[in-house]
């Protein structure tokens, strides 16, 4: 049962265990009743396959690889088995075919060598997967729309000016990455010969997602777990021979498992518990030293720490004698974290509903729609930014309360918000340049601005702090002010022990109508920590 719980776990790095094959085999290798088979790239008899890459992928995809399973028996469950092993692949560390697409062809269709380039889409043409017709790109994506299973991928090049297209010497289109397999080239269960190749943008990733799928069905070949190399052309010139199938070996101390896990195991029991994990082990040296050999099943294997994760599996986590720690400490809870705690439950029974937003956002929420500039934020940038709505670390929780509101307008009215999370601002005098600050703001939003609700709701923090109204150091005061951000004349400033810690008001109409809101709104927000 342990190691069953593990191996859901696992599930989730070890891409062999994603089919029936490699699931089963691994519980054969643990349970020792059988051997870790040896992956084997052989070269063909005859003139190995070749696929030669133009530079007009570049942009693109610019990475490919390929292999062969020569003389694989299919059956209708392993035929089933292996569709479903590149779906799921696709799933995971292809991230939905980003990072890499995987097609699979029957050999005997097609006439190498294999040409992987980028063409208009008006100029390729090619009859699809289970389409009984010839289709021009341009055409297969507006049908594809409406797919519901492909629609999901058109993103990754529907806006791109050239299209990739792997076709064989006699210009049959073999596929059209990472969209759809032809339809010549497909395999049935009486396939024979496998012709697998991996486009992507990742090329480590796309030699991993090639060495999974050949160690897992070359099984069912007529030499088991031996895998037919290609060679794959770059546009530079230079040659490579794939699939890799390499196995690298690795030293770790005896003495530093056991440390790690926990445990107290010969250097021979810890050798022969790795084994188990598909690690074959040896002891070498001085005794204390474990060889382990990584097949290229194991791509999750990075650092000796994964390998002694390995080794506590093996011996089962439950198996581990729990120990007082040697350091005796009480831990408590971080006394920002009860405060904010204390205040949302207040909160909550002041008839607020407690929202959690993006801390990213971006630069025109914090700026240009509460009528501030940019440069005066004081606003942590994001140097790659993926999107538009995430830009920026957000200066303050205001943005993200009026844009829940804007995607609730339908709610019943009043619409009464929280949130106290933490807001960033640069600051030179700490190591990392930032600070965090742990915010409270509050909006009500209904047919009148409420100005009231939102003063009340200060004072019962502040009543709830222990803070007492009064000029006093010990006390809470508010004075007029001005803000970009409040209507003219209804915005003040909140004091509190001799220091600002925020503004109330009610928010100008230009603020309201940039968020997409119809009606007024006041809006507290405060810096909680001088309150510790």
């Amino acid at each position: 049962m342990n190691y069953a719980l593990n191996l859901v776990w696992n599930l989730m790095k070890l891409y062999d265990l994603l089919c029936l094959e490699g699931l089963v085999r691994g519980l054969q290798v643990f349970k020792e009743r059988i051997k870790p088979p040896v992956y084997k790239r052989v070269m063909p008899d005859g003139k190995i396959q070749k696929l030669i890459i133009t530079e007009e992928t570049a942009k693109i995809r610019p990475f490919a690889v390929a292999a062969v399973l020569r003389n694989i028996k299919f059956t209708k469950d392993r035929y089933d088995s292996f569709i479903e092993l590149q779906e799921k692949l696709h799933q995971n560390i292809c991230r939905k075919r980003a990072l890499v697409a995987i097609g699979t062809h029957d050999l005997d269709t097609l006439s190498g060598p294999f040409t992987y380039t980028a063409k208009r889409p008006s100029d390729i043409k090619f009859k699809p997967l289970n389409k009984t017709k010839e289709y021009t790109a341009c055409e297969l994506m507006n049908i594809y729309k409406t797919d519901n299973h492909l629609k999901q991928y058109l993103h990754i090049i529907e806006n791109k000016p050239l299209y990739p297209v792997i076709s064989d010497s006699n210009g049959v289109v073999l596929s059209m990455p990472p969209i759809i397999n032809g339809d010549h080239s497909r395999i049935t269960v009486n396939t024979r010969n496998v012709f697998i190749e991996c486009t992507g943008t990742d090329f480590t990733k796309a030699k991993i997602v090639l060495d999974i799928i050949v160690t897992m069905f070359s099984e069912y070949c007529e030499k088991q777990f031996t895998v037919e190399a290609a060679e794959v052309v770059f546009p530079n010139g230079k040659s490579y021979t794939f699939p890799e199938l390499a196995y690298r070996k690795e030293i770790v101390r005896a003495d530093l498992i056991n440390k790690k896990v926990g445990i107290r195991e010969t250097p021979e029991n810890l050798a022969k518990l790795l084994t188990r994990m598909y690690l074959k082990s040896e002891v070498i040296g001085d005794g204390n030293q474990i060889e382990i050999e990584i097949p290229p099943t194991r791509a999750d294997i990075i650092h000796a720490c994964d390998i002694i994760e390995d080794a506590a599996i093996a011996y089962g986590y439950n198996n581990i004698q729990m120990t007082l720690p040697k350091t005796y400490t009480i831990a408590n809870q971080f006394p920002l974290n009860k405060l904010t705690e204390l205040l949302r439950h207040d909160m909550a029974a002041a008839g607020f509903t407690e929202v959690l937003t993006f801390a990213l956002c971006s630069q025109e929420d914090i700026a240009d729609k509460l009528g501030v500039d940019i440069s005066a934020t004081k606003a942590v940038h994001i140097s790659n930014p993926k999107t538009a709505e995430f830009q920026v670390a957000r200066t303050t929780l205001l943005p993200g309360l009026l844009k829940t509101i804007a995607a609730n307008r339908k709610m019943p009215l009043p619409l009464k918000l929280f949130e106290i999370s933490d807001i960033v601002i640069k600051d030179s005098n700490t190591d990392v340049g930032a600070k965090n600050y742990r915010h409270l703001c509050a909006v009500y939003y209904n047919k009148n601005p409420g100005f009231e609700i939102i003063h009340g709701l200060l004072d019962r923090i502040m009543q709830l702090l222990d803070v007492p109204p009064g000029e006093d150091k010990a006390g809470y005061v508010i004075r007029a002010s001005e803000g970009p951000a409040f209507f003219p004349g209804r915005c003040a400033e909140i004091f509190a022990g001799g220091q600002s810690i925020g503004k109330l008001g009610v928010l100008h109409p230009d603020v309201i109508t940039k968020f997409e809101l119809t009606m007024p709104c006041s809006s507290l927000e405060i810096n909680i920590e001088p309150f510790l």
